[in-house]
């Protein structure tokens, strides 16, 4: 697969625009770890490598247990995630997804109950963004960063 342009350098100031939404969805009260979750179920659902390798490294690099990041697409079967971060990923899910979903009210009501409003207009610009930076690198074929192992992210 070959990438197709290089976004970051034809477009600075809409990357800068991006960064900036990106630093505004990331700096509310929403706790790290769930962030991550949430920016990986979204890559994970948009078949982004470049966007899931980042992730994971941030997610390792801040003590993410590997065992729920292995386990992450099967977060639903799985007991290692919170009711808050289910919450969050089933919200995650009907926001990617929502041309087949339409964003439930059941879903909603679980971010209802286990985020206030000013976190669930967080959380939903969390997703929405991620899912916009999973587009542009999958769009334009970012590529996956080459030599770099577990190891080397770790």
């Amino acid at each position: 697969m070959t990438a197709r342009l290089d976004y970051y350098n034809i477009a600075p100031d809409m990357l800068k625009q991006m960064l900036a939404l990106d630093a505004a969805a990331r700096g509310g009260t929403l706790e790290r770890e769930l962030v991550e979750l949430v920016k990986l179920r979204a890559s994970q659902i948009n078949g982004c490598a470049y966007c899931l390798h980042m992730h994971s490294r941030d997610a390792r690099a801040g003590g993410m247990d590997q065992t729920r990041l292995d386990l992450l697409p099967a977060w639903r079967e799985s007991s290692l995630y919170s009711p808050r971060e289910r919450a969050a990923l089933a919200w995650t899910e009907a926001l990617t997804l929502l041309a087949q979903t339409g964003a439930p009210d059941e879903d909603y009501a679980g971010i209802a109950e286990h985020f206030d409003e000013a976190e669930r207009v967080q959380l939903s610009m969390l997703i929405c963004t991620i899912n916009a930076w999973n587009r542009l690198a999958v769009g334009f074929r970012s590529e996956h960063p080459k030599g770099t192992s577990k190891a080397d992210a770790a």
